[in-house]
């Protein structure tokens, strides 16, 4: 499974950016596909999750309200709709992709494949 994540870019606080994650290969295999992110000088964090069935979705609590998580199926891509940005929410965000039906989708660990990464930046 391959993941190329883009979209991100330079925004002003209480803009809004849409990020996508392409997947190919064996996507069948996957269970789910989540966006993590990650601060200069901080710990990768958990930002949203979605099931390809799209029955199961989750937040943190960070973004609830402001960042929408969606698929496209026909597209084999996953998208994260970001609105209200704040500059804490500037970072590198990775897509990633698991094959595990566990329901703590927040932990990075549980992520079999991962994209390269796009950088966004919130300016105040």
């Amino acid at each position: 499974v391959q993941l190329q994540a883009s979209g991100g870019g330079l925004v002003q606080a209480g803009g809004s950016l849409k990020l996508s994650c392409a997947r190919s290969g064996r996507t069948s295999s996957t269970y789910g596909t989540a966006w993590f992110r990650q601060a200069p000088g901080k710990e990768r964090e958990f930002v949203a999750a979605i099931t390809w069935s799209g029955g199961s979705i989750r937040y943190a609590d960070s973004v609830k309200g402001r960042f929408t998580i969606s698929r496209d199926n026909a597209k084999n891509t996953v998208s994260l709709q970001m609105n209200s940005l704040k500059p804490e929410d500037t970072a590198v965000y990775y897509c990633a992709a698991t094959t595990d039906s566990s329901s703590y989708v927040y932990l990075s660990a549980l992520y079999d494949y991962w994209g390269q990464g796009t950088q966004v930046t919130v300016s105040s």
